[in-house]
């Protein structure tokens, strides 16, 4: 008579099953939908904006409207990392898309900007949770090797959202009324079938392991990373026009570096409950894939952001225009992404690509110091083309560094801090460009109007009776009477450059070029920083296998263990805690890829 077999451990109960490849590939596809929310929603405002403050009544606070889903989304991001790894990434990942289409639907319904304000940072706290956790999920369900050849795909999503946004939000806001509604409130309506979709994609089929551990949740540190970035987002939006050195501003300095201190040493007792472990650091890898994350969104978004303003100002364009005219940076970007993630996956070695990559970034942004108001359109889309295939080197390999760095229980923290610097830097970055454009060009504008050539032709214009009886040429007319005002006269409105009479913009584009130079000089300057330090970069093996994998022979041998000692007579010690992974984060690391 056969003995009967031990009965299976809680362990092994708890255990789920493995997913399948196509479950894999149908929650990848809906990680994919909520990627395509996020990045559209930072792009889909900006061509709409004007129609939205005009119809509200409130143009003077259009800039709140965006400053408050930025800081919301760049605080909750590191949050919802760790949340997740505690409390399991499918439950923190439905809550995102729900606050996400709730914010959606009530900014639809805004009554004034304030409102519109409030609802874009509920938004926001959304939103900042379809950021990191879509990498997140991605490394529990795939491997390292496997993961790099899905994220080419991932970044296509965000560089066909940066296309999109603006030519969907042009199109909204540019219909007065669809089915009772003003065309802009559309804007955001048109969030609740894609949400709808990746929401019922991710309940069904996303089955990750659950936590249910007992664990102290770090407040204070949710709390004082608050206080810490709030106030320095705040003066880095809003410093030009307050004033870099006035009191709200030095108060900002004040309060935010007060908050990083508290920040840092409520972390350094937290300990691994912390929201950003500091242990996470002292490993070489994570550290220095974090501080090329900073300098790689400083570099990304000054391009992103100040490009736009060149294609609309100096070229003419309409933003819908603008936004198609970025569509050498996205195809760079596009290629780039899915052909290393195409390299990684079939060799597994990644340390060349953030050198690779940052040096094309560089040679870029050398193009693009170049740029005068005269200059081809072909050589700026050139720039932006080279700019995009040094980013797509970057963005997917980093955050890979930073999973791989890291035992699988760290991937949600780990991933979100990585999102969350990258974004900390982009922020630092379109604060600085615009600051040093707004702030040089009063100077190149007075200069472009002492050049003798474009002087002539003003002149010239100016005696043409058709030129001057010409409405279009009216309120550049007006801008010429008063020669002291000349330098700020692109502050507010440059709309009037589009009807004018080339020679009487010329000497305008001609100053408002010269001060991008500036920060494309800044730009290259913080990218050719970042190439040296990734000179240093160290890269450990991928691991072969995927965290939710390594999670389940952990769980298997653990339960292997409890049952071996349930066993009467058996020599198995018994069962007193989890079984330790290999490798703890600050641990040194295996021999790196040279």
């Amino acid at each position: 008579m056969s003995e009967p077999q031990p009965r299976p451990t809680d362990a092994q109960a708890a255990a789920p099953a493995p997913m399948t490849r196509r479950e894999i590939m149908l929650v990848l596809a809906g990680l994919m939908l909520a990627m395509f929310l996020s990045s559209l929603s930072q792009t889909v405002v900006g061509t709409s904006m004007r129609t939205i403050a005009d119809d509200l009544h409130g143009l003077d606070l259009q800039v709140w409207v965006v400053t408050a889903f930025l800081i919301v989304s760049t605080i909750v991001t590191p949050i919802y990392g760790k949340l997740s790894d505690i409390f399991g990434r499918r439950p923190l990942f439905l809550i995102a898309i729900v606050l996400f289409l709730a914010g959606s639907i009530a900014s639809s319904f805004a009554q004034d900007m304030v409102q519109l304000a409030a609802f874009r940072a509920l938004q926001g706290l959304g939103a900042g949770g379809l950021f990191s956790l879509p990498l997140t999920i991605m490394g529990d369900v795939l491997s390292p090797r496997e993961r790099a050849k899905y994220q080419g795909f991932f970044l296509a999503i965000f560089g066909v959202s940066s296309i999109l946004g603006p030519l969907i939000g042009g199109l909204f806001a540019g219909t007065p009324e669809i089915l009772g509604l003003h065309g802009w409130r559309w804007v955001f309506l048109f969030n609740l079938p894609i949400g709808a979709a990746a929401l019922f994609m991710v309940w069904r089929f996303l089955h990750l392991p659950s936590h249910h551990e007992r664990v102290r949740i770090d407040w204070w540190g949710a709390a004082l990373l608050a206080v810490a970035v709030v106030p320095l987002l705040l003066v880095a939006e809003q410093g030009r026009v307050w004033g870099w050195g006035s009191a709200a501003a030095i108060a900002c300095y004040v309060v935010g570096a007060l908050g990083v201190v508290a920040f840092i040493w409520v972390e350094s007792r937290m300990g691994q409950a912390a929201l950003i472990p500091l242990s996470l650091f002292r490993g070489r890898t994570f550290a220095m894939a974090t501080v090329l994350g900073v300098f790689t969104g400083f570099g990304m978004f000054a391009g992103m952001m100040l490009l736009p303003f060149i294609l609309q100002i100096v070229h003419g364009m309409t933003p819908t225009e603008a936004g198609l005219a970025t569509l050498p940076m996205i195809v760079g970007l596009m290629i780039s992404s899915i052909g290393s993630g195409q390299v990684i996956a079939r060799t597994g070695r990644y340390r060349l690509f953030p050198v690779v990559g940052l040096g094309i970034m560089a040679a870029g942004y050398g193009v693009l110091v170049t740029l005068q108001w005269d200059t081809p359109l072909w050589t700026l889309l050139l720039g932006q083309l080279i700019l995009g295939l040094g980013l797509g080197m970057l963005m997917q390999t980093l955050t890979i560094a930073s999973q791989n760095a890291v035992e699988p229980k760290d991937m949600g923290v780990a991933t979100s801090s990585a999102t969350f610097f990258r974004q900390l830097g982009g922020t630092a970055g379109v604060a600085v460009v615009f600051s040093l454009l707004f702030a040089r060009l009063p100077d190149t504008l007075r200069t472009a109007f002492g050049r003798d050539d474009l002087r002539a032709d003003l002149g010239a214009a100016l005696q043409d009776p058709s030129v001057v009886a010409d409405p279009g040429n009216a309120r550049i007319l007006d801008v010429l009477q008063r020669p002291e005002g000349i330098g700020e006269a692109l502050n507010n409105d440059s709309s009037f450059l589009n009807t004018a009479d080339p020679r009487l913009a010329a000497p305008f584009l001609d100053g408002f070029s010269t001060a991008t130079t500036t920060p494309f000089w800044v730009a290259l300057a913080v990218v050719s920083v970042a190439f040296v330090v990734a000179l240093f970069f160290k890269a450990p093996p991928l691991r072969q296998k995927s965290a939710m994998e390594e999670a389940m022979e952990r769980r298997a041998a653990q339960a292997q263990l409890e049952q071996d000692a349930s066993i009467p007579g058996s020599m198995a010690p018994p069962v007193t805690g989890s079984i330790p992974t290999v490798r703890t984060a600050g641990a040194s690391e295996p021999p790196a890829e040279r």
